[in-house]
């Protein structure tokens, strides 16, 4: 029974009770547990272009009565966010995000650039990495949007560090999506919005699937439909907009059309993608 835990990358340990508390090696391992919370929602995908960024998101439901959970929010005309983690701490900080830029708007007449707000989050995730008593926010947001400084995607995390992005994945299996994207990732700078689009949900089809593809279609919670996928746009002339239910379906058709026509490319590169990564997962998640 003892040896079922070894699986797990994280152990109880005496120095994880509280977040003032550095373990020997210099970690906080209250951070990196709210880093693995991160882990532990379903995907989020972005990727930009140089006039244009796409979010898209698999959304989870709990039960089948249920709604699917939302993951996309609008921040303001020129940004949103996509998260992964525990929603009600996404959902204060999404409020946060709002405020500030309703403040910036009014104070300055202008929209709000995209990394000034990032770093406040970031900055706002650090105190609660450094207090006594408070509790890091356990979820990772993408942040997309445009301004005057062009297309931007950023990631925050848990830590109080931010990353700028050319295409990024976070959540449940992104290292597949993430693997995905660097393959391809050369070619978004001078896609049109909608091929980006469809490498948004190619990328996020990779997390999708756990077997082969052929018995995704009979497992319900498996695979992407209209329901559980959304897609958010923002860009040069392009206003944050959410693209979802039936709207979402047009896209997810583009994606089997073109994977016909492209199936005999498949095999070739089947080898060295399924081959190389699959240790790698085994360390991440």
């Amino acid at each position: 029974g003892h040896h079922h835990y070894t699986t797990y990358t994280m152990f109880r340990n005496q120095y994880d009770s509280d977040i003032t508390t550095y373990s020997p090696l210099g970690r906080i391992h209250q951070v990196e547990y709210a880093m693995e919370a991160v882990k532990q929602g379903s995907a989020a995908i972005g990727v930009k272009s140089k006039t244009h960024v796409v979010l898209a998101t698999l959304m989870k439901t709990t039960e089948e009565l249920g709604s699917f959970q939302k993951k996309l929010f609008r921040i303001d005309e020129h940004m949103g966010i996509a998260m992964s983690g525990i929603t009600s701490d996404a959902r204060v900080l999404c409020k946060y995000m709002r405020n500030e830029c309703l403040n910036h708007k009014f104070v300055y007449e202008s929209p709000m650039q995209l990394e000034r707000l990032v770093l406040q989050v970031s900055d706002k995730s650090q105190l609660h990495t450094q207090r006594y008593g408070r509790r890091p926010y356990g979820v990772g947001l993408l942040v997309a949007g445009y301004d005057q400084t062009g297309p931007h995607l950023y990631e925050t995390c848990p830590s109080g560090n931010y990353y700028d992005y050319k295409a990024n994945a976070i959540g449940a299996r992104s290292q597949a999506a993430k693997t995905y994207l660097e393959r391809h990732f050369t070619e978004f700078e001078d896609l049109s919005l909608t091929e980006l689009i469809r490498h948004s949900l190619l990328a996020l089809r990779e997390t999708a699937q756990s077997g082969s593809s052929s018995s995704n279609k009979d497992e319900k919670d498996q695979g992407m439909h209209s329901r559980n996928v959304s897609i958010a746009i923002c860009g040069k002339g392009q206003r944050f907009e959410l693209i979802e239910g039936a709207r979402v379906q047009p896209y997810l058709d583009m994606l089997d059309s073109e994977t016909l026509a492209e199936a005999p490319e498949a095999p070739t590169d089947t080898p060295s993608t399924s081959g190389a990564p699959v240790p790698e997962k085994m360390e991440v998640s």
